[in-house]
């Protein structure tokens, strides 16, 4: 089993500098060191445990208990475990979440704008989706708005939740995380609908590697999200952001969502709501559908799941 405790600050910081931003600087990014200063603080603290029950659940203990202790927590502090016994997804679905996957929690204080925070669920696929085609499962691709798939199956899966602190009345996004590595049996339920990175490449990866991958790109799109925040401001801001952001597009080049057939619903396993076919995104993220008498709607939350051919 990979140590996760070689997961650091001092070894995140090292990989952004000796790999990241290379691969940033190699593929054109305009202002890509710029960029990462600006994520530099995701990743500063990174604590990590054997087994847990949910890690967003231990990242708001640890909120709060440095909060009664007269500190505040870290922006961009890590949570990672080996294994997680009652892990969840949306709507509470659980989530398997056994040794050999990459588990965890990212949290995040809210000091993003308002126009800028529905592009905050982007960043986890997007991410992961790099960090996968980076470590050779060039099939990966992003279904709307952040589950991650392989081969039609699910790869890794992301959860956002507000948090607000009791003491300080600090309010976080807690960015839960959830990614098949090494991991490569799934219960019955799961067996047709899940897929781990060492099934598609046939061997096992180092969880510490790829977990600096991940990291590392969440930085750089955190980063982005808050270097495009003042380059809008700069500009004078307003009240929406009009623009193509660069996150937006990159998530676009990412996903295969887009023209597909697909069936919507706010929770769409247990309530399926209509049929309709992508049409498109709007500059926000927001999920254009046009349904079969030719109208369209835009969803901005809720989930869907392709229709077959």
């Amino acid at each position: 089993m990979d140590n996760l405790t070689l997961l650091s600050p001092f070894t995140l910081d090292d990989y952004v500098v000796t790999v990241e931003l290379p691969l940033r600087k190699q593929g054109g990014s305009p202002d890509s060191a710029t960029v990462l200063r600006y994520g530099a603080y995701v990743g500063s603290v990174v604590l990590v445990y054997p087994s847990l029950g949910r890690a967003m659940d231990t990242a708001r203990e640890h909120i709060s208990s440095r909060e009664e202790s007269g500190r505040s927590v870290a922006n961009g502090s890590v949570i990672l475990a080996s294994s997680l016994s009652l892990s969840k997804g949306r709507f509470c679905r659980s989530w398997y979440a056994p040794p050999g996957g990459l588990w965890g929690c990212l949290i995040l204080a809210d000091t993003f704008l308002a126009p800028f925070r529905n592009f905050l669920p982007l960043i986890p696929g997007i991410a992961c989706c790099e960090a996968l085609q980076q470590f050779g499962a060039s099939e990966a691709a992003i279904r709307w708005v952040n589950d991650v798939l392989i081969q039609g199956r699910k790869q890794a899966g992301f959860l956002i939740e507000g948090f607000r602190s009791p003491v300080y009345g600090e309010q976080y996004h807690l960015l839960g995380f959830g990614l098949n590595l090494n991991n490569s049996t799934f219960p019955p339920e799961l067996q047709e609908t899940a897929i781990s990175l060492t099934q598609v490449l046939g061997h096992s990866i180092d969880t510490v590697s790829f977990g600096l991958s991940f990291l590392a790109k969440m930085r750089y799109y955190i980063g982005l999200l808050l270097y495009e925040e003042e380059r809008w401001l700069a500009r004078g801001g307003g009240e929406t952001y009009e623009e193509e952001h660069p996150i937006l597009k990159r998530w676009k080049e990412l996903s295969d969502t887009l023209g597909k057939r697909v069936l919507f619903g706010y929770d769409v396993m247990e309530n399926p709501q209509y049929e309709a076919v992508v049409h498109g995104v709007t500059t926000d993220g927001g999920l254009i559908l046009q349904h079969d008498d030719g109208s369209t709607s835009v969803e901005n939350s809720g989930e869907v799941r392709y229709c077959r051919e």
